[in-house]
């Protein structure tokens, strides 16, 4: 799967939203009198970030994740870019978690197919 710029651009303000509550506990921390070594907290800080950085750059394949929240037989819904949609299926029936691929769209309903697990 290709990774597009704006999937980068989500991790990078993840990654944004981390620093910030990293640089939150270290200034409560300091206002509180606790003193900590400045390249202790740097090397913290490093190490956080990179541990925080893995693990969203793991959950790039799920930003395009269509899922299925109720089961469809054929309609139900599937869940999309964070949104609730409505579905219909290709005449399958379709389970619960089931990743599905979006064929159309007809007024407010989708129209899927089950993605093949590889």
């Amino acid at each position: 799967m290709k990774t597009a710029l704006s999937d980068w651009f989500k991790v990078l303000i993840l990654l944004l939203d981390e620093g910030i509550i990293i640089a939150a506990v270290l200034l409560i921390l300091h206002f509180l009198g606790v003193k900590i070594p400045i390249g202790l907290m740097i090397s913290i800080a490093l190490l956080v970030g990179i541990v925080v950085l893995v693990i969203h750059v793991k959950l790039i394949p799920s930003f395009h994740l269509k899922k299925v929240v109720k089961s469809l037989s054929p309609v139900g819904n599937v869940f999309v870019k964070g949104e609730n949609w409505k579905a219909k299926s290709e005449g399958d029936y379709i389970e619960v978690d089931e990743n599905v691929e979006i064929m159309g769209i007809k007024g407010l309903e989708l129209l899927v197919r089950r993605v093949e697990k590889e």
